[in-house]
């Protein structure tokens, strides 16, 4: 057919919807030379006409042509609304598979509109003239052939952050002009929902553009005209001149009080209200108009936020997964009850007994439908520490997808077609910060909003906007009197609950809060990080059967040390059914390492850990091997431990003690270099050293002290006030002092020329050698051996393992310690810590070890000190290590580069080989080579060994 024989005919016809949609597809299809869907599939799996069942509302199938993968395509008669024929495809698009194009028809015009999830959504429209050129026709072919051509460019991601960024700088200016900031976040807040009520169609006629429009004109007049607006929303029957306004309710618009802005505030608003509002992501919405309107949050704008699919990782186990499982038994028992009705066929008509059996059948289906969509209008999710909503708006969007699909497969088994019930109440929050409790009820309306008109349903009106009094604005875990606070009825928890490390609970919350917190919670080990009190709350109410299950994420470090009490009581009781033990989240836009943990009373489903299915999963979130119930060994006890703690100024720059060490005069006759000496902490390790020295005067008095005078005036006027603010008695009273001067560290040190370090919290698990003479940090932990096997046992890929799973973590870096990591650890028969390297220098195990970690170390140095960008200059004090200095200006650079953080960030081959020389060497020294060489030895099965030789030690050294 050619395009003006498509164009006469068609533009003379009169034919209704029904029988002329199918003509004018195949007239189409033969226009552009696709095979029309009878040609094509006859058996109508992929590409057909009247797609699905028969709709209640009335007419064949969910679509008049469906193409698997491409399109779904609704006719009406000409000139139509097509908009209802759009909102039907809308309502049916799940049924249909999700197609990527919704495309709508009257014979005389083809609308297309993109139908992608995470993208701005594009309209195309053709009229019938059009089809007369080659480019319209080819556009058209895509849309069978390559529907992916369609794809809107800017995802709706994209779109909220454009967003955000426009209102951070209109808050910024309103603050700057000295209003309050909770007064322009809520102002914010208000402009915010007008974009987007009116790119809804909430708001008739574009509205809030013409008011800012008008406003344009004459600035003064903005506050008075937005003014009206707001309160015309708040109250039933409101206007705005002649034209009557939805009732949007009083929660959000019912303080009528409007900041004044001025001709380029206008400016940037209409700029702003420009854009598709109706588009935004609920799910991140919250989050980036926080870190513009919270003025302790600015300083994250732009930084990276934490997307849907990690949400969803807590959101599927704790709400969909079950709920999809009990939709599926009602729909098998709605199924075989319908199965069981007599069916009236062309050849026989049903009896009056039958049509009785058959209404009763189908009333009883009917009766579990209505049962399971009673069950979801109930459902109630609460995020108890739900920031500003993207977990609510996540789970609100799934269980009214459950809902959809449920009604949907209802009415292709012939039952009446539902609408929606499910809506914001099912959600509830608690929150502290008041800017991301009202964004959290703003996300929720938004969120809400947007799912009813994308599948094809008018928003709730009278009000539009529902009361959100659920999302409530306090602390979730202590009440103002101290006492624990209660949390409202639910059957799911959720959420991301603050991550405040132990150690900065009282420098953040306060002592006496810290204080009254732990005093309510007595069953709460008093080290724990702040995350454990709402795991602990929530495993209370499952105890006491007022919540099914829940699902939080809190830092990796919850799989070790006191942390992991409070899911011990859920294992040994309970059950954890889904946990991901590391992986990578964002809070406050930086990135940190989290675990995340689902759980319930009682075991209901084989659980999953890390996506992988498992016989069970412990508290250290680890499955079979239970690992952390590892003990400490006797061959390994007094070997490691942590450096000094200084608590004060007591380092200084190399420059200072060096001009120290050059003095003389001192009244003792003795030298600085008593007192001075090179300091080395983690970074150093990790980074290069900064030449940073160190006073420590030991155990002398603070008389025998001062007559070391230059380090002791350095020490009187920079440590001094400081620690006479100390809590701490000692430290106010020996100031002079380090807080912690590790004497037995000191002694264990006594007669090695080096000592191995690793720092306590560290991206990457290394070892390094430093000399004795140095003065160690308390962040390194300090293993007293200097012999080349040690060294690579615990640099193997063996000893590494076990730290990362026997550690915990801080942020994404795991932590090292002495006693839980280091004691524990079995090194292997007859090279354990306890037995003097001389003992086994002619094993030949130790020594293959022992050329394999050499080597090693020495590659490593001479690529971060190469003999090319460096000069080595002797120490003013003899026995220190020689200072290494860069040759020229290119050659520091070039060093500053030079660390291994960035050296095992990038892993050459180098490395990877000499550390692969290195593991082979410590399995065979285990007696594990061949099975090493084999590639027999998965994570798994190494720890399991590990374990395994620790508790055959421990019970020998228990006989």
């Amino acid at each position: 057919m050619t395009p003006h024989e498509f164009l006469k005919k068609w533009r003379q016809s009169e034919l209704k919807e029904r029988s002329g949609s199918q003509s004018h597809f195949n007239d189409l299809c033969a226009l552009l030379g696709i095979p029309d869907p009878a040609s094509a599939d006859p058996k109508g799996e992929w590409f057909t006409f009247e797609k699905g069942a028969s709709k209640t509302s009335g007419g064949e199938g969910w679509a008049d042509v469906w193409r698997k993968g491409c399109f779904a395509w609704e006719y009406k008669g000409l000139h139509a609304n097509l908009d209802k024929a759009y909102n039907q495809l809308l309502q049916y698009a799940v049924a249909l598979e999700n197609p990527p194009l919704l495309i709508v028809s009257d014979m005389s015009r083809i609308v297309i509109r993109t139908n992608w999830t995470n993208s701005v959504q594009e309209r195309h429209e053709f009229a019938l003239e059009d089809l007369v050129d080659g480019t319209v026709r080819e556009r058209l072919k895509a849309v069978f052939l390559d529907p992916e051509s369609f794809k809107p460019e800017k995802s709706r991601q994209e779109l909220t952050e454009e967003t955000a960024r426009e209102f951070a700088g209109i808050a910024q200016r309103l603050r700057d002009r000295g209003h309050e900031p909770h007064e322009v976040a809520h102002f914010v807040n208000q402009l915010v929902f007008c974009m987007f009520a009116e790119d809804a169609a909430l708001l008739p006629d574009f509205l809030f553009t013409k008011m800012l429009e008008v406003s344009r004109r004459a600035p003064a007049e903005f506050t008075e005209n937005c003014r009206t607006l707001f309160g015309a929303m708040a109250h039933k029957g409101g206007k705005v001149g002649f034209t009557s306004i939805d009732w949007f309710n009083g929660g959000l618009f019912a303080d009528d009080h409007v900041l004044p802005v001025d001709e380029d505030d206008i400016e940037q608003l209409l700029r702003a209200a420009a854009r598709d509002w109706s588009q935004i992501d609920p799910s991140i919405l919250g989050t980036l108009f926080e870190r513009g309107l919270d003025p302790a949050k600015r300083s994250q704008l732009g930084a990276h936020y934490t997307d849907r699919d990690k949400i969803m990782m807590i959101v599927k186990p704790v709400i969909i997964d079950p709920l999809e499982a009990e939709w599926a038994e009602a729909k098998a028992k709605i199924t075989a009850l319908i199965d069981k009705a007599p069916k009236r066929t062309a050849e026989r008509l049903l009896t009056p007994a039958e049509k009785r059996r058959a209404q009763k059948l189908l009333d009883e289906a009917a009766t579990i439908h209505s049962a399971f969509i009673e069950r979801l209008a109930n459902f109630r999710v609460l995020d108890p520490a739900c920031g500003s909503g993207n977990f609510l708006y996540v789970a609100l969007k799934a269980i009214k997808d459950i809902e959809h699909r449920a009604n949907l497969d209802a009415e292709a088994l012939g039952l009446p077609r539902g609408f929606p019930r499910v809506g914001p109440e099912c959600v509830l929050g608690i929150e502290l910060n008041p800017y991301a409790a009202e964004l959290a009820r703003v996300s929720v309306w938004i969120g809400e909003i947007q799912w009813m008109r994308r599948n094809g349903f008018d928003a709730a009106k009278n009000p539009i906007l529902r009361p959100l009094e659920t999302i409530e604005c306090r602390d979730a875990v202590l009440n103002a009197d101290g006492t624990r606070a209660e949390w409202p009825a639910a059957d799911a928890v959720i959420g991301n609950p603050p991550f405040l490390g132990n150690k900065k609970m009282i420098a953040e919350l306060g002592e006496d809060y810290t204080r009254a917190l732990r005093k309510a919670w007595p069953e709460v080990p008093g080290g724990v990080d702040l995350v454990c009190y709402w795991f602990a709350k929530a495993w209370s109410k499952i105890v006491a059967g007022q919540l099914e299950r829940a699902g939080l994420v809190s830092t990796n470090s919850i799989r070790g040390g006191a942390n992991r009490e409070v899911l011990k009581p859920i294992v040994e009781h309970g059950a954890i059914f889904n946990a991901w033990s590391d992986e990578e989240w964002t809070v406050e836009g930086a990135a940190v390492r989290v675990s995340m943990v689902c759980f319930e009373s009682i075991k209901t489903a084989a659980p999953k850990l890390n996506g992988m299915a498992s016989a069970a999963i412990r508290a250290d979130l680890t499955a079979d091997t239970p690992i952390h119930e590892a003990t400490s060994l006797i061959e390994n006890s007094q070997v490691a431990s942590n450096g000094i703690s200084k608590k004060g100024a007591f380092d200084v720059p190399g420059a200072i003690a060096r001009a120290w060490i050059s003095e003389r005069g001192n009244p003792n006759g003795q030298p600085n270099a008593d007192v001075v000496a090179p300091w080395f902490n983690g970074l150093h390790v990790t980074r290069r050293w900064d030449d940073r020295w160190i006073v420590n005067f030991g155990e002398m008095s603070e008389i025998d002290a001062s007559c070391y005078e230059a380090p002791f005036n350095w020490v009187h006027q920079h440590v001094f006030p400081t620690r006479q603010e100390s809590r701490n008695p000692t430290e106010r009273r020996d100031w002079w002092r380090l807080a912690r001067r590790a004497p037995t560290l000191k002694m264990r040190l006594l007669g090695l020329s080096r000592c191995i370090v690793t720092p306590e919290v560290a991206k990457h698990r290394v070892f390094a050698f430093l000399p004795t003479t140095v003065v160690l940090d308390k962040n390194l932990v300090v293993i007293t051996r200097e012999d080349d096997t040690s060294f690579g046992i615990l640099h193997s890929r063996f000893h590494e393992l076990w730290s990362l799973r026997m550690g915990t973590s801080l942020e994404d870096r795991p932590r090292y310690t002495p006693s839980t990591t280091f004691e524990t650890f079995p090194f292997p028969e007859g090279l354990t810590p306890d037995i003097p390297a001389a003992d086994y220098a002619d094993d030949p195990r130790a020594q293959k070890i022992a050329v394999a970690a050499a080597r090693l170390n020495e590659l490593r140095e001479n690529w971060l000190n190469h003999a090319d960008l460096v000069v080595r200059v002797p120490e003013v004090v003899p026995g220190y290590p020689d200072r290494i200095v860069p040759r020229d200006e290119d050659a520091a650079k070039e060093l500053k580069k030079r660390t291994l953080t960035n050296l095992y960030n990038a892993r050459p081959h180098w490395l990877a080989n000499a550390h692969a020389a290195l593991d082979e060497a410590v399995a065979e020294a285990y007696g594990w080579g061949d099975d090493w060489r084999a590639g027999l030895l998965t994570d798994d099965e190494i720890l399991a060994r590990l374990f395994r030789l620790n508790q055959e030690r421990a019970a020998a050294q228990s006989r």
